[in-house]
């Protein structure tokens, strides 16, 4: 079993202001999904892109996250970008990654 990262990526229409307020009711609940260790929110305001990084526990609980409501809210955005990767913990920890 090894440590995943999941990066969400998609495209914002606003300022950076309105999405952190639209955002903010998201925050707990993702904060509570189980497995999740954290989440660094990311933005680039001059290419209107937005989304996350994400360290989950396992295989299971990224697909329990990718199965739930707050991503069923996002599949309908054509600019929505999912992408799963494996964690290489001996490089990682080398290069001081937050990861277990």
């Amino acid at each position: 079993m090894s440590a995943k990262i999941l990066q969400i990526n998609y495209k914002i229409n606003g300022p950076r202001a309105e999405y952190e307020r639209e955002n903010l009711p998201y925050a707990q609940p993702i904060a509570d999904m189980p497995g999740l260790h954290w989440k660094v929110w990311i933005i680039n305001e001059a290419e209107s892109e937005a989304g996350g990084i994400y360290l989950f526990d396992d295989d299971a609980a990224v697909q329990a996250f990718l199965d739930g409501p707050i991503i069923a809210e996002m599949k309908g955005d054509p600019t929505l970008s999912i992408k799963a990767f494996d964690v290489i913990g001996e490089l990682t920890t080398i290069t001081r990654g937050p990861v277990k």
